[in-house]
């Protein structure tokens, strides 16, 4: 839906951001030294084998307020590849994430804390296997390095002639910098649209705060807050990585120079995690075991989907898909904005615009053929004395507070309140309202929008008496409410102003005002960017209790661990070139976030895309881990039937995803239980390779699956940068390109993208179809990659297969097979197999290999002798054997002789996916 803040672009504030996004505040050449930091004074071990120790203000200073004059240090290495150090005020409790949202470690009680150490420590080193921790203790500051290459990973002391001074810590501002080598490479601190690629870029302004500001807004604070980076570092050819968070929900400044990082954090603590690594993969195997694993996702939700705010009647939803099925474009989900709803209230149905009885039987008759419908819910609840979610949640006291009453806002229904979802009784009533509505409607998913939390008003509000609010005839994004700003408690105008919107602007504006308060006493100051995590948890919560299936829910406003309940698409953008290329490096970037199921809205939000976008963005959007065309109710149409060339782009990239299905299922499986990102950039597999490292205009489905798409207007080839090794297009098995590692120039006219697919890999398919529920019954296909013409060489893929409604993706239960695939070529001799873990299931279903396909064999003879579980294949067999030569784009020099290889291809199979399977043949001169 239209952010409430679209028209950030507008004069009145350009005004804003000529005066105040320039301010000293956020000087890079010029910071100011706030303080002089602590010095240690104390330092002991406490029984669970970790440190803890007291530090003490060296020297007072009033910039930001007073100073905490004593603070707890407690480090502890929770794993061999992950280190805590805490610091909080010492002798007051200070706000943290709550540990029932995020369950963690409870570090010591701060009592302990005070008074002479118990047991003290003389050393100033602290180890486990893989990770150091070691401090000086006047002025206080530490380091953390790796133990296997002494590699330092944070630095916390400054230098005289540095550009930062020692850590503060205020109650409203605290402070804190590490030293960076300048050929680090650092990724993450979202969520923004970051127009230099995925690459944190010196100098840019990071700034972290859930903000309804759209996505075409770039460098400035969006729907999540994910204060976490990963350090890519290329040592002596040897690629290191790893990651560091600070778990805090309160908003920060983050300040990039290229050879350090400053945090500027306006509350809460300093809770910094650190994860070894040292591989882009172990890292966030390492980072989502902390925050929590990407939630399983259902088979469907891998399909394509179409959504418009507009569909403003069930009419319009039935011509949609069947003009998807005239067209021959597959399509598995339709879903409704705002328009299902009885005046834009949550949990209801318009009873004109979609009448239950109508309803039903349309999504009776979806369902049949295996396709969804997915609804709105935003977290604004209308305030009308007849409408049965608002009193309930008032006789259930469960909306947040201002002045001991509701807090007031505006969104679409008009004057709302918002769920406080630290409230237990609020996940109850919210968990019942999920129930009751799918008992009106039997929706398979919801979509949870707004929930930074957006309010089209700002401060303190009352409902203007006598007048109608929204006005007829005026949008409904303008605030009709009767309101006053609140500038007179420190939380709504706290003593550093954070970057908020880009401009500085205030924190509680065209949100929550920021002096309000949840459950037990909380202000929104603290748990603001919390909002949409905690309207996760519930909505996974009510939808789970349903009737037990596994739940898909798509949320805007994310923060760590939200994956573990959610998917996330990168909100509203615009239909325009430069909107494209930044949707590749926000994808990637949620990918290291720990929520792996996202994409952007197809062919833009808003306005209208010209055709040839539309035909450029499905072939990047079919690639999507979540593939959806959205678009606003001001833009013209753009299904992708809408234009015969947009047809033609759909059916072949959709096409080519509808035949990848299982492997993108096997992806989510490898994801929900290793946090392994579906959509990952180039570094991930090839991270000694640095001219990827910056790459943000092609990116991998898993380990060697690599989509090079078109990103510029005009444009009939385009220049893709090729890792090391062999690469074969999925679409044309018979070309491929040998690398040394350069960029190669592919033919890319307008309805093709270019896939290609790395050696060493085993790639299941299948045929594909107009819905996943058809297509995951056709038969399998396997892609074997070798490097071209080599004499040894290995390769492996798998496949995860399950019954998708269960809410566990898991192996063991009965209903679920995961099989290990492994192909060997030794001097002329190939041999594919297969082990398969709990095979019941897939033999149930029937499923088949029918197909296998061996790239890149030496080209100099033909295949013979083919055994298939040890029966030799005969001529009256239907098996058959193939061979077609291969054709390579690559640089020859002076001297070498091109590459030569063939593909072999086995057709006739009807080998169980449920059973163990080889089979082997040999390459040579056919006597």
């Amino acid at each position: 839906m239209w952010s409430s803040t679209t028209t950030l672009c507008l004069s009145s504030l350009l005004i804003l951001v000529l005066s105040l996004s320039f301010s000293g505040a956020y000087s890079y050449t010029n910071p100011k030294i706030i303080g002089k930091g602590y010095r240690l004074i104390s330092v002991e071990e406490t029984p669970d084998g970790g440190i803890l120790g007291l530090l003490q203000l060296k020297y007072k200073s009033k910039t930001f307020g007073p100073d905490i004059p004593l603070l707890q240090l407690f480090v502890k290495h929770e794993t061999d590849q992950r280190l805590r150090v805490h610091i909080t005020d010492a002798q007051k409790q200070r706000w943290e994430v709550p540990y029932n949202l995020l369950p963690r470690e409870q570090p010591p009680s701060l009592k302990q804390s005070i008074g002479k150490a118990k047991d003290p420590i003389t050393v100033s080193e602290y180890s486990s296997s893989e990770l150091i921790f070691s401090y000086t203790a006047d002025p206080f500051g530490f380091v953390v390095k790796r133990k296997m290459d002494k590699q330092v990973l944070f630095n916390t002391s400054s230098d005289a002639s540095g550009p930062y001074g020692e850590m503060v810590f205020k109650d409203q501002y605290l402070e804190i910098s590490t030293k960076l080598p300048k050929d680090a490479s650092l990724y993450g601190l979202g969520e923004n649209s970051q127009p230099h690629g995925i690459k944190l870029y010196p100098n840019d302004p990071y700034t972290l705060y859930t903000t309804d500001t759209s996505a075409i807004n770039l460098n400035t604070d969006l729907y999540g807050s994910h204060p976490v980076y990963m350090d890519l570092r290329n040592v002596g050819g040897e690629a290191f990585a790893h990651a560091v968070l600070l778990l805090n929900s309160n908003g920060m400044d983050l300040f990039y120079r290229g050879d350090s990082l400053t945090y500027k954090v306006i509350g809460g603590v300093f809770d910094f995690y650190f994860f070894s690594g040292t591989s882009p993969l172990a890292v966030v195997d390492q980072y989502t075991s902390f925050i929590g694993r990407p939630a399983p996702m259902p088979y469907w939700s891998l399909g394509f989907h179409q959504c418009r705010w507009g569909y403003h009647n069930l009419s319009v939803v039935e011509d949609v898909v069947e003009n998807y099925k005239k067209a021959q474009i597959p399509l598995d989900v339709m879903w409704t904005d705002d328009d299902h709803m009885d005046v834009r209230k949550d949990f209801t149905l318009s009873p004109t615009n979609f009448p239950r009885p109508k309803l039903l039987a349309f999504l009776d008759k979806i369902h049949k053929i295996g396709m969804k419908y997915v609804v709105i819910v935003d977290p604004g609840i209308g305030i009308n004395s007849s409408y049965g979610v608002y009193t309930r949640g008032l006789a259930n006291d469960v909306f947040i507070k201002y002045d001991n009453e509701p807090y007031l806002a505006q969104v679409w229904p008009g004057a709302v309140h918002f769920p406080d979802f630290l409230n237990p009784k609020t996940v109850s009533w919210w968990a019942d309202e999920v129930k009751r509505f799918h008992e009106l409607v039997p929706v398979d998913g919801l979509w949870i929008d707004m929930n930074e939390a957006s309010n089209f008003c700002s401060g303190k509000c009352t409902i203007p008496k006598g007048v109608q609010c929204p006005k007829p005839g005026i949008p409904g994004w303008i605030c009709c409410l009767d309101c006053k700003n609140i500038t007179n408690t420190r939380w709504d105008d706290p003593p550093y102003k954070i970057n908020a919107s880009g401009t500085q602007v205030p924190l509680g504006f065209k949100t929550i005002a920021t002096s309000a308060y949840h459950y037990n006493g909380v202000l929104e100051y603290d748990a603001h960017s919390l909002y949409g995590f905690t309207q996760s948890i519930a909505t996974h919560q009510g939808v789970q209790g349903i009737a037990g299936k596994r739940p898909f829910i798509l949320s805007r406003s994310t923060y760590v661990g939200s994956g573990k309940y959610t998917a996330h698409w990168t909100g509203d953008n615009k239909g325009t070139w430069e909107d494209l290329k930044i949707s590749i490096s926000t994808v990637l970037n949620f990918g290291i976030f720990g929520v792996p199921m996202v994409g952007s809205d197809i062919c833009g939000f808003y306005p209208a895309p010209t055709e040839e976008l539309c035909n450029r963005w499905i072939e990047v959007g079919a690639f999507y881990p979540f593939s959806r065309d959205h678009a606003n109710f001001a833009s013209p149409r753009q299904e992708l039937y809408q234009w015969e060339s947009v047809a033609i782009s759909g059916r072949n990239a959709l096409g080519m995803r509808y035949k990848l299905l299982p492997y993108l299922y096997t992806l989510t499986y490898e994801a929900h239980i290793s946090g392994a990102p579906i959509a990952r950039p180039l570094f991930f597999s090839f991270p000694t390779y640095t001219e990827c490292y910056g790459l943000s205009t092609q990116f991998l489905l898993g380990s060697g699956l690599m989509i090079s798409p078109v990103l510029e207007e005009g444009k009939t080839e385009v220049k893709a940068l090729f890792p090391p090794g062999s690469w074969y297009s999925l679409f044309d098995m018979t070309q491929a390109v040998n690398s040394k590692g350069q960029y190669v120039t592919l033919d890319a006219p307008l309805h093709v993208v270019n896939v290609h697919l790395y050696q060493n890999n085993i790639l299941p398919m299948q045929q594909g179809g107009m819905v996943s529920k058809d297509a995951r019954m056709t038969p399998f296909s396997l892609v074997v990659t070798f490097p071209a013409g080599a004499s040894n060489a290995t390769a492996k893929g798998n496949i995860f297969i399950d019954d998708d409604e269960l809410p566990d993706m898991t192996l063991g239960n009965g209903y679920s097979t995961y099989v290990d695939l492994y192909a060997t070529l030794s001097q002329g001799s190939v041999k594919v197999w297969s082990e398969v873990q709990e095979g019941k299931f897939a033999l149930e279903q029937g499923l088949i290999i029918e197909k296998v396909s061996v790239l890149g064999l030496d080209g100099s003879g033909g295949a013979s002798a083919l055994e298939v579980d040890g029966t030799t294949v005969t001529s009256v067999s239907k098996i058959e054997l193939s061979t077609l030569e291969q054709e390579y784009q690559e640089e020859v020099e002076d001297g070498e002789s091109k590459t030569k290889s063939v593909m072999v291809q086995v057709n006739g199979l009807s080998l169980p996916v449920g059973k163990n399977f080889a089979m082997s043949w040999k390459m040579g001169v056919q006597g």
